[in-house]
Parts: C-alpha cells; sequence; structure tokens
C-alpha cells in the first residue's frame, strides 16, 4: 500500500477492511513492479473479527474493482506467512514474437519482432540453473540477504506467435527475471554469443547483461507451499489481431 498511488495491495486491504469492519494489513508471496501482473499470487492476513471463509472470495469479488479478484480463499493455521513459508515461486514471461505488434496483446505480451529461436533461448538458459550470484542480473542491490539465489529451472515453449519463458526459484532478486528474458532474447535472435551467460555471471557486472524486459509480459504465476501450489497459467485473449 502506498499513500496516494493505486495498488493491488491498496485495493485489496481496503475491501478487506470493509468486509470485517477492522484495519488489515496483507502479506503477499511476491511483489509486482508497475506493470507486471500476477495470475497466481497468494495473499496472507490476520484478523480477529470472523468471516465465513467459503464466502469470503465472493464477497470481495464483489467488492473489488474489475482487474483484481480473488480465486479462493481458505483458513491457514496461526503464523502462516504467504512470503516466508513459500518454498517456490514462478514467474513466466510471453512474448508476441512477429513482424508487427498487436493493439490488443500490447498491455499483456512484450513484442519481439526479430525472430526468436526458441531452442537456442532454451539452451542458453541452461547455464543460468543452479545456484549463482545473479547480481549481474540485479536492478537495485537488496538491502539485505544478498544476491545469490538458485534457480531451480528454466522452460521455454512456443504457441504460434506466442514465446512463454518459465522460471522457478524459491525466491528472485530485483528485475532479476526480466533482465534473465533480456538477455536471453539476445541471444535468441542472434544479437549475442549463444555461450555467454557463464561469463556475464562471472563479471558481477549488471553492463554486462542485455537489456531489461518490459513488464507487460511478466507474470507471478504460481507459489508453492509444503501442501498447497497456486499456480495458474497465463491465459492470453489473443485471436491474431
Amino acid at each position: 500500500m502506498q499513500p496516494g498511488i493505486r495498488t493491488v495491495g491498496g485495493e485489496l486491504e481496503g475491501a478487506l477492511c470493509a468486509l470485517f469492519h477492522t484495519q488489515i494489513a496483507v502479506s503477499a508471496a511476491g511483489r509486482t513492479d508497475a506493470g507486471v501482473h500476477a495470475s497466481g499470487q497468494v495473499v496472507s492476513f490476520k484478523s480477529e473479527r470472523e468471516f465465513p471463509a467459503g464466502r469470503l472470495a465472493l464477497a470481495l469479488n464483489a467488492t473489488l474493482p474489475d482487474d483484481l479478484s480473488v480465486r479462493e480463499a481458505a483458513l491457514v493455521e496461526s503464523g502462516f506467512s504467504a512470503r516466508f513459508d513459500a518454498h517456490e515461486r514462478v514467474y513466466e514471461y510471453v512474448i508476441l514474437n512477429r513482424p508487427m505488434p498487436s493493439a490488443i496483446c500490447a498491455r499483456w505480451t512484450h513484442h519481439v519482432h526479430r525472430p526468436i529461436d526458441e531452442a537456442l533461448l532454451a539452451r542458453a538458459a541452461q547455464d543460468l540453473v543452479g545456484h549463482h550470484d545473479f547480481v549481474a542480473f540485479c536492478g537495485v542491490l537488496p538491502e539485505f540477504g544478498g544476491t545469490a539465489r538458485t534457480l531451480n529451472a528454466v522452460e521455454v515453449e512456443r504457441e504460434g506467435e506466442l514465446v512463454r519463458i518459465r522460471l522457478r526459484a524459491e525466491s528472485f532478486i530485483h528485475r532479476m527475471v526480466r533482465i534473465v528474458v533480456g538477455t536471453l532474447v539476445e541471444i535468441a535472435t542472434g544479437r549475442r554469443d549463444p555461450e555467454e551467460i557463464p561469463r556475464i555471471l562471472a563479471s558481477r557486472d549488471r553492463r554486462e547483461a542485455g537489456y531489461t524486459a518490459p513488464p507487460a509480459g511478466l507474470f507471478l504465476a504460481g507459489v508453492r507451499y509444503a501442501d498447497y501450489d497456486s499456480y495458474a497459467r497465463p491465459r492470453l485473449a489473443y485471436a491474431g489481431s
């Protein structure tokens, strides 16, 4: 929630406060920059006042704006945190790969006009999988915790003119996914050498990595817990327009 700025957290907290008639603060599994979407966000909150859990999602959706919705709600054990109890987060980045842009898809995809070799992209991405210092792929350095992360998987698939890049890790650093995607796109379109990823990681220099892909194509698609997985593949209303 940010004073004077419309945010997902602010809208959700406002709706919850209206339903519970008390002040409520939410904790989200992951933060999304302006222009980034979420199809599998998880949020937790505490309240001393009761509300039927089975009716909470329906009641919230009657209050929330059209660009924010709740799929389901459940009671959890005391002390549960959507942020700190997460085992893995899944981000998906969607690219529209064709010569001309789309007015319909512009809000949900990143338009790349050069042909993308998805097999080459997937091959280069494997050099990122594992435990590395991703400082060269970091936008703003974190105050705490350093820049080392374990990237569990990078998966690439094409559906016609749409290319999806899926990244799985317990956590990510600031703009890591968007910088990784920008770098991989440069490799997959022939603007960089396919073997550059190890050199970029070793350089520890943001200037050595590729461009920061725009926020429009990025989705927080899922969060996995010990007994729950919120993954929801982003569905685009794409009709070739």
